[in-house]
């Protein structure tokens, strides 16, 4: 039974350490190593979609990787780098896509769809009060309820009488 219980704990920690994408790329300070690993994080990868480039094992990220090493090793800012990949790739390799008029559908278009829903929905329900009240309204003329009541009354007669 230990047996089993470390070769499956192996067997776990080697796949585990297969699926990690590792780089091995130096930097002079940890400062630019942070400043890597929040760049490779905020930026998507193009070919997964909705993987990081820091969490994906595409070929495309591999290389993204090894790209923005190289622009800070030229000592490239943050707004350089990630304008050279939105110049590449477009505004999909960001997260969240600045506002244009490219943008602005995406943007403003879950909340358009909300107001629109809600427009629908206070139409229906003012249309189902209207017709309610209709109905309402719609009673009986005075010779109707004349009669109505003659009926009644004699219903109830033929119910004392029997």
């Amino acid at each position: 039974m230990k047996r089993l219980l470390m070769s499956a704990g192996l067997a776990l920690g080697l796949l585990a350490s297969a699926h990690a994408a590792i780089d091995t790329f130096e930097f002079a300070s940890e400062a630019e190593r942070q400043r890597y690993r929040n760049l490779i994080e905020e930026l998507r990868c193009p070919k997964c979609q909705n993987q990081n480039i820091a969490d994906s094992d595409a070929p495309i990220a591999m290389d993204l990787r090894g790209e923005i090493y190289r622009m800070l090793e030229e000592g490239k800012s943050n707004e350089e780098i990630i304008d050279f990949l939105v110049s590449r790739y477009g505004d999909f390799v960001l997260y969240k896509p600045p506002l244009t008029s490219r943008t602005l559908l995406l943007w403003y278009g879950p909340a358009g769809l909300l107001l629109i829903g809600f427009g629908v929905l206070g139409v229906i329900v003012l249309r189902r009060r209207g017709q309610q009240k209709d109905r309402s309204a719609a009673g009986l003329s005075l010779d109707e309820q004349a009669r109505l009541d003659a009926l009644l009354a004699q219903a109830s007669q033929d119910k004392k009488d029997q």
